[in-house]
């Protein structure tokens, strides 16, 4: 039985995945109501966000009920589904579908801002979270951090692209939509951040001191039958303290930012024209027709 600051995390946890999944379905009903002020196009680009953000918003509700501490095995319920290989294999396929929102909606902002940074961003986004998911499931499996390292590099890496797609695309969008990508720019920064600075110190140092340890890592194989086969039911605070801060943070802003990009306006190129001037090319079309037909 729980009790104490673990039984309120996860109480907290629980009730921050309830309010996500209520969110996801509010905004499906939104999505609804905006079909006919979309073009075809971006209705069928947020459908995908949609369907890609309920993928990611339910892998997270579900890790959050039953939260599991990978390489150690600790999980709080004495359940199957609390092994280590659904948990890592939940959050596979949720982490792909985040990463792949991401790059759809690059896509159409690169295309329509003519941004050659987003474009390779939007391209890169998948098959970087494709190689970083591969290290993760390798850390899982062997019990070696070193894995881990690599991962979160990646993800970090992709966090830092995204920053970099939405400030070359700054210049070229509507006033109304810069917020977003203002507070969007702001949140990948942040992750970045932390991502360097806290989470990939913290899993090499535990790769460090695996090695000065002389821990012996699990074959591939062995491994496999250790992620189905055995998990600890722990409600001790020491051994999930250090999973805290990330799993609090992943499971409610992680699933905010998701949400928010199915509302994402269509991007319109930001064309002021100055007062009392007329552009060229309407100098130029005007006269087109009368050089045509001259009276």
């Amino acid at each position: 039985m729980m009790t104490g600051e673990i039984f309120w995390w996860w109480l907290f946890m629980c009730a921050v995945s309830g309010i996500n999944i209520l969110a996801w379905s509010l905004s499906a009903a939104a999505h609804r109501r905006r079909r006919a002020r979309l073009g075809a196009d971006a209705h069928a680009v947020r459908r995908f966000l949609l369907l890609l953000s309920g993928g990611y918003a339910l892998g997270c509700a579900f890790r959050s009920v039953l939260p599991v501490f990978d390489v150690p095995r600790l999980c709080l319920f004495d359940s199957w589904l609390c092994s280590v290989f659904v948990g890592r294999s939940v959050a596979t396929f949720a982490e792909l579908c985040f990463a792949a929102q991401w790059a759809l909606l690059l896509r159409e902002y690169a295309t329509a801002a003519g941004s050659r940074v987003g474009r390779a961003a939007s391209t890169a986004a998948v098959p970087l979270i494709v190689v970083a998911e591969t290290c993760s499931w390798y850390s899982v499996l062997t019990t070696s951090n070193i894995g881990h390292v690599v991962e979160e590099s990646l993800w970090g890496v992709c966090a830092a692209l995204i920053a970099a797609s939405l400030i070359a695309m700054w210049p070229q969008c509507e006033r109304r939509v810069r917020p977003l990508l203002a507070a969007w720019c702001a949140a990948a920064l942040a992750y970045v951040a932390y991502m360097f600075l806290i989470d990939v110190p913290m899993y090499w140092a535990r790769w460090i001191a695996d090695e000065a340890g002389g821990r012996a890592y699990l074959s591939i194989a062995h491994g496999l039958r250790d992620v189905t086969e055995r998990w600890v039911v722990s409600h001790r605070w020491t051994d999930w303290q250090s999973e805290l801060v990330w799993m609090s943070l992943y499971f409610s802003v992680g699933v905010w930012i998701s949400i928010s990009l199915i509302h994402a306006p269509v991007f319109r190129h930001n064309a002021p024209v100055r007062r009392g001037v007329v552009p060229t090319f309407a100098l130029l079309r005007a006269a087109a027709p009368a050089r045509r037909n001259p009276p």
